[in-house]
């Protein structure tokens, strides 16, 4: 049997309450424990009088508390957000047990389970239950509190939908800067440039002594062009030779250089100025 059914029927009939009522309360199962979640619209459909629904709260509240004093009662009330965006949730089962002096004193609480939350959520979502018990001590509470983590529940969705797009934005600039980076390259600074500079000498400078020493050890050394002329006196006519192997003879017309002794070359015009020539107006 449902927690104080048969008590809390009674104590209606006795504000005479309709039985039709009373029915609907047993057919959907509201007890004792159960009128304590409800808000005042929901209670109004079983109970109208506001008067009477005052009374049926403070029976309750009474009746708990002399049952609590006997044997604690524990429940878990699974709580659900509302669905984000892309139908994303998060949940928490939340254990609640009387205590003897309900409601002047908190009820016990824990999360009993969750679903997609992290630490720190659940963190916060004590710290908020907490804060409500000290709220509405005096009061029948676990409404409240169930309420309050609803709301909880919906702000961590809308927050999740934050990080995600936070998320997406940070890769995609992190992306973007890679993609800088590769198409820039490295920056040329002074500095850096003095760095590579002296690297490219030392392994320019390593390259040729180790060529050197190749040489050296093969016997063999490269000659200077000096060197080769007077190793080889066929390079003087080396170049002439090579022309008139391909056919490539060189013909001067000797005609052009006949009355070359008629030209006056040695005598020059003290008065001769270039900067008048092509200046007549002949």
């Amino acid at each position: 049997m449902e927690i104080g059914m048969e008590a809390l029927y009674t104590f209606l009939r006795s504000r005479n309450i309709p039985e039709e009522n009373i029915i609907k309360l047993r057919d959907d199962k509201i007890d004792v424990s159960v009128i304590e979640l409800m808000d005042d619209r929901a209670l109004a459909v079983y109970i109208p009088a506001y008067g009477d629904r005052i009374a049926a709260r403070k029976f309750c509240s009474e009746y708990q508390r002399k049952v609590l004093s006997e044997d604690p009662i524990s429940f878990t009330i699974n709580v659900t957000s509302d669905a984000g965006e892309n139908g994303e949730t998060v949940e928490a089962t939340l254990k609640f047990t009387y205590v003897e002096k309900y409601p002047d004193e908190p009820p016990l609480w824990e999360v009993h389970s969750q679903e997609n939350l992290e630490n720190n959520d659940m963190d916060d979502i004590l710290t908020l239950l907490q804060q409500q018990a000290e709220e509405n001590l005096g009061m029948v509470m676990i409404f409240t509190l169930v309420t309050a983590v609803q709301e909880k529940l919906n702000e961590i969705v809308d927050l999740m939908k934050n990080r995600q797009e936070e998320e997406k934005l940070r890769q995609e600039r992190e992306a973007e800067e890679a993609e800088k980076v590769a198409f820039q390259g490295t920056v040329v600074t002074i500095e850096n440039f003095l760095a590579w500079k002296a690297n490219f000498e030392l392994e320019m400078a390593e390259m040729r002594r180790t060529k050197q020493r190749e040489e050296e050890q093969s016997g063999k050394t490269k000659l200077t062009g000096k060197q080769l002329f007077e190793t080889d006196r066929n390079l003087d006519t080396s170049d002439i030779q090579f022309l008139e192997d391909a056919g490539n003879n060189v013909e001067v017309d000797e005609s052009l250089f006949q009355d070359i002794e008629d030209l006056d070359l040695e005598d020059d015009d003290p008065d001769f100025d270039p900067l008048e020539m092509g200046s007549d107006e002949d």
